[in-house]
């Protein structure tokens, strides 16, 4: 079974492009030319230089010596919260700004929920001096207020969703709402694997990076380039996709996707798409959705800004349905407290999406000999006011 994109942009049966008329030149143009964009030398050499001298890359495999040491298991922490402006987000904008340029777009759009897409789209923004608007809901800009300074400092401008439960879905509503009134000048930076295609495809391309550094890193590290285990957070799923990206096709290492449950799964404030999702479309895609019987989207929960999403990329639908990934849903208690213990272990305050992925640890065993990487996608400052409040520091 293939878990990539095929040439009809579906992973199994999800994906695909379910767009409004006045958007399909717009994306029928990035579908004919995205990859051989990618392909070109020239783009290849501009993505790798500011990869290495922008961004930071690669970022460092860490061996978590204490944590191994508690679980009883060896885990790697791939630092992506170590890339320039914070987070993984950074790999995919500064692909994706390179396109821009070359289909001769002029202005920026994107949506974002934790603020570290926005960011990171205001950063190439700026870096390329191109119009940025980044649309973010207004409850997000409440609770993501140093993110929204940043942006503001680069020069975007910051609109607030007020729709709906006012966060990330409604952001990117807003955002597509942008881009069909503005078709012919505008590039839409999607941030994460969601989207019409060939956004999914494109974004987890630019994403992959991370599995390319660990699969070198751990040959250097291990002897050998693939993990046991391979372990991210999913909101959309960029940094998961990037980071199982290489691994996909590798049946030997388990795929661990971890949802935020919110309040808990059955309480009405979740997160938990996997486990509460129907097949359904959301922003231009088929995938798993959390829907009432209807087919209304149902509002999403997680005290994480970035994984408060009622839907997950098509390429992890497929890896859920198809039984490639193994998915976990993880409370806000627990991951605060994974959070806080990962900060107290090893000295790395992460982002609270990423403290989900490192809570799974209390729920499952791994063995002594397995090497277990984590992909720590984010780093905590924006969270700083979320964990004073919680553990009234």
């Amino acid at each position: 079974m293939s878990y990539n994109v095929n040439e009809k942009g579906y992973y199994g049966e999800f994906g695909g492009a379910f767009i409004p008329e006045m958007l399909y030149p717009n994306v029928e143009t990035l579908r004919q030319q995205y990859l051989t964009i990618m392909e070109e030398p020239s783009f290849k050499e501009e993505f790798d230089q500011l990869l290495k001298d922008y961004v930071g890359r690669p970022s460092p495999l860490y061996f978590a010596n204490r944590l191994s040491k508690k679980y009883n298991t060896k885990i790697y922490i791939k630092r992506e919260d170590l890339n320039h402006t914070g987070a993984h987000k950074v790999n995919n904008t500064i692909g994706q700004i390179l396109m821009a340029k070359r289909l001769g777009k002029k202005r920026i759009i994107a949506e974002t929920g934790a603020g570290q897409h926005g960011v990171a789209t205001a950063t190439v923004c700026a870096l390329m001096g191109m119009d940025c608007i980044v649309y973010m809901g207004e409850i997000d800009i409440a609770r993501q207020a140093p993110n929204v300074a940043r942006m503001k400092m680069l020069g975007a401008k910051v609109r607030p969703a007020l729709s709906g439960s006012k966060t990330l879905k409604d952001a990117t509503n807003e955002a597509i709402r942008d881009w069909i009134n503005n078709p012919v000048d505008t590039h839409y930076i999607i941030g994460s694997a969601i989207g019409p295609h060939p956004y999914p495809d494109m974004v987890t391309r630019f994403q992959s990076v991370i599995s390319e550094e660990i699969k070198w890193q751990l040959k250097e590290k291990e002897g050998k380039e693939n993990p046991d285990y391979v372990i991210a957070c999913l909101g959309g799923g960029s940094n998961a996709a990037g980071a199982f990206y290489h691994y996909l096709h590798e049946e030997n290492v388990g795929l661990i996707a971890v949802e935020a449950a919110g309040k808990g799964i059955n309480t009405g404030e979740s997160a938990a798409t996997s486990v509460l999702g129907k097949e359904g479309i959301i922003h231009g895609c088929k995938t798993l959705l959390m829907q009432t019987p209807d087919g209304q989207i149902t509002e999403p929960y997680s005290i994480s800004a970035g994984l408060d999403y009622p839907g997950v990329g098509p390429m992890h639908a497929h890896l859920y349905k198809s039984g490639r990934g193994e998915f976990i849903s993880i409370t806000d208690d627990e991951a605060m407290a994974a959070g806080l213990e990962l900060t107290k272990l090893e000295g790395i305050i992460p982002a609270i999406e990423s403290s989900h992925a490192f809570a799974v640890f209390e729920q499952r065993k791994f063995n002594p000999d397995d090497i277990v990487v984590i992909n720590l996608s984010g780093r905590g400052d924006k969270d700083l006011q979320n964990y004073i409040d919680y553990f009234k520091l």
